[in-house]
Parts: C-alpha cells; structure tokens; sequence
C-alpha cells in the first residue's frame, strides 16, 4: 500500500490544487488528510488563495480515493461541502505495521498513544515537518502544505519500505526506512 499524505490545507485552493495534482502522479492508492482542511483557524494568515469552497470542489473530485482525519479547526458544518467523512482517529494496517492517522492537537511525538515497535503515527498540527523516533514508534509530522512555520510547503509518501517528507519540487526533508 502507498499513502500520499498532507495536512493543514486551512482552506488554500492552490495549495489544495497543488496536492491533488502530485497525488495523482504519485501512484499512491489513497490520499490521507490529517485535518484542517478548509477554516484558515484563528491563529493563522489567510493562506494562498483561500477558498474552502474551492477546496471542497477540488477534494471532491478524488473522494473516492481521500481518507479525512479531522483537526481542531474543522467542524461539523464542513461535512455539508464535502463529499467524504471527516474521521476522528484512524488505524491502517499495512504489511503488519499499525499506521496511526492522527491530526496532532492531541496525540504526537510528545503524547504517543499504545502503539508498538515498528508502528508509524502521521500527525500535522505543528506545520513543521520531521521524522522522530520514539521508543520505537516512526512519528511522522508530516508539516502543513499551506503554512508550513519551517518554510517547508511538503508532502509525505508511506509505502511498504518506509516514509518521506518531500516538498513540492519532489526534494527529500525527510526520509525514514522501515526494518
């Protein structure tokens, strides 16, 4: 299984487009979204071309192949734009390994739930990207494409070998295999 990851799109319809784009060429067999999808939320900038509207036309195009987790600044209401499921907490299990889908406001690399050796967590939240170890468990912050605070507008690719942060001229930030 291959998993094309990003988070915290906070509305931007470029940045949405962007995405969509590089999904579609990256072979993956699903596109995961670790939350804030469309609100700019409170603390931010206004991003790129902010447009939710926009963004949920972009998102449901490919919604048969998107895994929504929500974050902490999507709400009930943005399930009337969008047609897909905006998921709490999820779990994939690939090759043995757990992956856990999570936004990060929550659970992260300083608050890691019951997971194993060997398992993977994919969090945002932060919008800086990073690959940690800890205690065994890959913690993937997999930055934010929008509003990176690293300078780092990136995306994640998970396969059966391991993870990589990427941004979006295809450079690796971050790469982790897995045993």
């Amino acid at each position: 299984m291959k998993l094309f990851v990003v988070s915290d799109i906070h509305g931007s319809a470029y940045w949405a487009e962007k995405a969509t784009e590089k999904f579609k060429k990256s072979g993956a067999d699903m596109m995961v979204l670790l939350g804030d999808v469309y609100n700019h939320g409170p603390r931010n900038p206004f991003p790129q071309q902010y447009a939710p509207v926009k963004v949920a036309e972009i998102l449901n195009a490919v919604a048969d192949k998107l895994l929504v987790i929500r974050g902490n600044c999507d709400s009930e209401v943005d399930a009337m734009i969008s047609n897909f499921d905006f998921l709490a907490e999820n779990v994939l299990l690939n090759e043995g390994r757990r992956i856990f889908l999570t936004h990060g406001h929550i659970h992260n690399k300083n608050n890691v739930p019951h997971l194993q050796k060997g398992d993977v967590m994919l969090y945002g939240h932060f919008h800086i990207c990073e690959i940690v170890d800890v205690k065994g468990v890959t913690c993937v912050n997999v930055g934010s494409c929008a509003l990176p605070k690293d300078g780092n507008n990136c995306y994640c690719i998970v396969d059966n070998c391991g993870v990589g942060i990427f941004d979006f001229d295809d450079n690796v930030i971050a790469h982790h295999c897995f045993n």
